[in-house]
């Protein structure tokens, strides 16, 4: 017969066993995001949020904003190849942030924001090779925190704050004669601060705030009949969290994305969009200070993620992100 004090040792042994595996499974589990961050050149300008910006080739361009202090009219570049900044020439606008920027065609534009007194309409576009702005027709509605896309050889702009409502009007702006048109088939929430990305040119458009509430919806824009088609809502599964405002989103081979942004304060978790499916993935969060209002550079295969602040920290820093790789810690 086993004696008190030996069967003790042994119950105790097995229940430290039983620990163990238990504490090892739930770190594995802990551990199955995929999705490692890499530390890129921090911003040689002054740290700074709502920002507007946009990627041609492999360059992303960025500028305008709000440091904690001024509204900003400031215009960098950031080399994707050779991980570096140069400055560009000013945005020639009133010094802004909560702006819009897109690409059309090779042609940067940014527009609208808000100047700390207005929301404001006007619009400009950007020559890469010639350093110049070009001021174009100006938006024919005022606002700030609206989304901005260029698809299929137009711009468009829509929702936002127009400084008394929220908005839900899209506009398409045509390269071609300088004109803005106004759409109409947007079935979704007012909203402001939302997040888009485009896929195979279908652009998906989801989160945001509208009179305190954090918005579920969740559609998808086809630019040949300008229609927008309703998705699996952002809460459809109940272990999604995906919810937000202020954040960024942004396209790598095939794959949308919606990082950071604001959630009862700053965040910092990533999701990614499978467009076959409609469903969504959690990826490994972003390696930096939580934050909200940041910038993303995309070409289509690599993404940046940096600026933005957390809380009142304004921030300049600047990491990839490579979606499919393992985390690594030391990196």
């Amino acid at each position: 017969m086993m004696n008190k004090r030996k069967w003790y040792v042994y119950k105790i042994t097995g229940m430290l066993i039983m620990a163990m595996v238990f504490t090892s499974c739930s770190s594995e589990d802990e551990d199955d995001d995929l999705g490692n961050w890499v530390d890129k050149s921090v911003f040689d300008g002054s740290a700074r949020s709502s920002i507007s910006g946009f990627t041609i080739n492999n360059i992303g361009y960025m500028g305008v904003g709000y440091d904690g202090d001024d509204y900003l009219s400031s215009f960098w570049a950031y080399d994707i190849e050779g991980d570096y900044w140069s400055q560009k020439a000013d945005f020639p606008g009133v010094a802004r942030n909560a702006a819009v920027g897109f690409e059309v065609d090779g042609v940067g534009y940014i527009g609208s924001g808000y100047d700390g007194v207005d929301e404001l309409t006007d619009f400009y576009k950007y020559n890469t090779a010639s350093n110049t702005w070009t001021e174009i027709a100006s938006l024919p509605t005022a606002r700030r925190n609206a989304v901005g896309f260029g698809v299929n050889g137009f711009g468009y702009v829509g929702t936002g704050y127009d400084g008394e409502n929220d908005r839900k009007d899209f506009w398409k702006y045509n390269p071609a004669n300088d004109t803005w048109t106004e759409l109409v088939g947007f079935g979704g929430n007012k909203r402001r601060s939302a997040t888009t990305f485009t896929i195979n040119e279908q652009v998906y458009l989801g989160t945001g705030v509208s009179n305190g509430v954090y918005l579920d919806d969740f559609w998808v824009f086809d630019p040949t009949t300008e229609s927008w088609t309703k998705k699996l809502d952002l809460d459809e599964e109940d272990e999604y969290a995906i919810q937000r405002s202020n954040a960024v989103g942004f396209t790598v081979n095939g794959y949308g994305y919606i990082a950071c942004g604001e959630l009862s304060g700053a965040t910092n978790t990533v999701w990614e969009y499978d467009p076959i499916t409609d469903e969504w993935e959690q990826k490994t969060s972003f390696e930096g200070a939580t934050r909200q209002d940041a910038i993303a550079f995309s070409n289509g295969s690599r993404v940046f993620i940096g600026m933005g602040r957390t809380g009142t920290l304004y921030l300049d820093d600047l990491d990839e992100f490579f979606p499919q790789d393992e985390y690594e810690e030391e990196d």
